[in-house]
């Protein structure tokens, strides 16, 4: 259950409270001063996190990531994703945009591939703090659950694939 904001009102989460702590921690030390990402996920909810120092996101427009899963149930496109993306991953539900959490790679050649669906490596992002799982405003589809955790680059191409391909899409 959340409030208003997407704050989470209950405990409930995929991962131990110490490793989701750790996994934002992580992400906080993106930027020069952590501490920074700490203070604004306490008052804000949000951080501006740089891109291209500890990873990469690819922007998924909503209707790539509806047509490929099949679906535009916030609820069944969230399993969706855990399941196929295996990692973290940001809706922006206001914007209608997913942003997947990937490792540091080339952004160009991925986005000469992928024009539906640009990879972002330069610039910043806004994160979510880890109690805003929706299901309005800026809110994790996918939690972090450790240190590290991001989507595996060719996971995120396949989603992309399942979108061209009518035969694929929605085959989970």
């Amino acid at each position: 259950m959340a409030d208003i904001t997407g704050r989470a009102l209950s405990a409930v989460s995929s991962g131990s409270p110490k490793l989701m702590s750790s996994a934002f921690d992580w992400l906080a030390h993106a930027q020069e001063a952590p501490h920074q990402a700490d203070r604004d996920w306490r008052e804000t909810g949000i951080a501006l996190l740089p891109l291209g120092k500890r990873f990469n996101s690819v922007y998924l427009p909503a209707p790539v990531v509806h047509i490929a899963l099949g679906t535009k149930d916030t609820e069944d496109v969230a399993h969706a994703l855990a399941e196929l993306l295996d990692g973290p991953v940001i809706h922006n539900r206001p914007q209608h945009q997913y942003y997947a959490l990937v490792e540091r790679t080339n952004a160009r050649a991925w986005t000469q591939d992928y024009p539906e669906a640009p990879m972002l490596g330069d610039g910043h992002l806004s994160v979510p703090a880890s109690d805003l799982t929706g299901p309005t405003g800026l809110y994790w589809a996918v939690r972090p659950r450790i240190v590290g955790d991001l989507c595996a680059v060719p996971s995120v191409a396949a989603l992309v694939h399942m979108a061209r391909d009518p035969q694929r899409a929605g085959a989970r």
